[in-house]
C-alpha cells in the first residue's frame, strides 16, 4: 500500500492496553500515544475522544461495587417499611413489637434471657431431630444450619479501612453539628434547637423512652403506607405548614439584630447585579 498510517492509542484510559502492549499488536513509545509505522509525515488524524466516566469505572470498580451493596441495603429496608412483602414485613413488626411490650413489663436482662433460651431451643431441637433421623438410617445427619455457618464474615483489610474512614466522618460530622448549635455559630438554629429541648421536657413528662421507642416502630412502619394512599393530601398540607413556617423563619430573623440588616444589605448588593445582568 502507498503511504503510511499510523494509529493512535491513548493508554491511561485504558489499564489493560498499558500493562500488555505487545499483545494487542501495539508498540509503545510513550506514555501518551503509541504509532504504529514511523514512515513519513503523520497523516492529520481525528480525535476520538473516550468518555471520562468509561475510565473512571475501569478505575473505580471496587467503589462501585460497594456502593451497590450499601444502595441495595437501603432499597430492602425501604420495601420493608412499605410493606413490599407483607410477610416479611409483618414478622419484623410483630417480632418488634413483641420485643418491645416485653421490656414494658420486664427488665431487659430477663428479655433477652428468655429470647436467647427459646433460639437455643428452636436450634437444638433442630440438631437433635436430625441426629435421630441419622440413627435410624434416614437421614445424613448433616448439620441444617450448615449453610449458613459456611458464610464468610470476615472483612478485608480494604474493606476494614473503609468501614473505619466512613464511621470517622460520622463521628466529625456529628461533632461539627454539635459544636454549630451549642456553640451559636448560627443563633436561629440554635433558638430553634433550645425550643424543641424545651417542648421534649413536656414530653418526657408524660412519656418515658420505651413507649416514644414503641410510638416510633409503629410510626416509621404505617407513616409510609399512609402516605403511599393518600399522597396528593398530605403533600398539600405538608406545603401549608412548610410556607407557614417559612413566614415565621422570616419574621424571627428580621427581628434578631444584625440578621435583618444583613438580609437587606445582601437584597440592596443583589438587586442592582440583577438589573446589570
Amino acid at each position: 500500500m502507498n503511504g503510511s498510517y499510523r494509529l493512535v492509542v491513548d493508554i491511561p484510559a485504558f489499564g489493560c492496553l498499558q500493562r500488555e502492549p505487545h499483545r494487542f499488536g501495539i508498540v509503545p513509545t510513550s506514555m501518551e500515544s503509541h504509532w504504529l509505522g514511523t514512515k513519513g509525515a503523520p497523516p492529520p488524524i481525528p480525535s476520538l475522544p473516550v468518555p471520562l466516566k468509561w475510565a473512571k469505572s475501569l478505575r473505580s470498580s471496587g467503589v462501585c461495587s460497594l456502593s451497590l451493596g450499601g444502595a441495595e441495603m437501603g432499597s430492602k429496608v425501604v420495601d420493608l417499611l412499605h410493606w413490599k412483602d407483607a410477610k416479611t414485613s409483618g414478622v419484623v413488626f410483630t417480632c418488634l413489637m413483641v420485643s418491645l411490650l416485653s421490656l414494658l413489663h420486664f427488665s431487659i436482662v430477663s428479655v433477652a434471657a428468655h429470647v436467647a433460651l427459646l433460639l437455643l431451643c428452636g436450634t437444638i431441637s433442630l440438631r437433635v431431630y436430625r441426629k435421630v433421623l441419622q440413627a435410624v438410617h434416614r437421614g445424613d445427619g448433616a448439620n441444617p444450619f450448615q449453610a449458613y455457618l459456611d458464610v464468610d464474615l470476615t472483612l478485608t483489610q480494604e474493606q476494614t479501612e473503609r468501614l473505619s474512614q466512613q464511621i470517622a466522618s460520622r463521628v466529625v460530622s456529628a461533632a461539627i453539628q454539635l459544636r454549630h448549635f451549642f456553640l451559636v455559630e448560627d443563633l436561629v438554629d440554635s433558638l430553634k434547637l433550645a425550643l424543641l429541648f424545651y417542648i421534649l421536657t413536656f414530653v418526657g413528662a408524660v412519656f418515658n423512652g420505651l413507649t416514644l421507642l414503641i410510638l416510633g416502630v409503629i410510626g416509621v412502619f404505617t407513616v409510609p403506607l399512609l402516605y403511599r394512599q393518600h399522597q396528593a393530601q398530605i403533600d398539600q398540607y405538608v406545603g401549608l405548614v412548610t410556607n407557614q413556617l417559612s413566614h415565621i423563619k422570616a419574621k424571627i430573623r428580621a427581628k434578631i439584630p444584625g440578621t435583618g440588616a444583613l438580609a437587606s444589605v445582601a437584597a440592596a448588593v443583589s438587586g442592582p447585579k440583577a438589573k446589570a445582568e
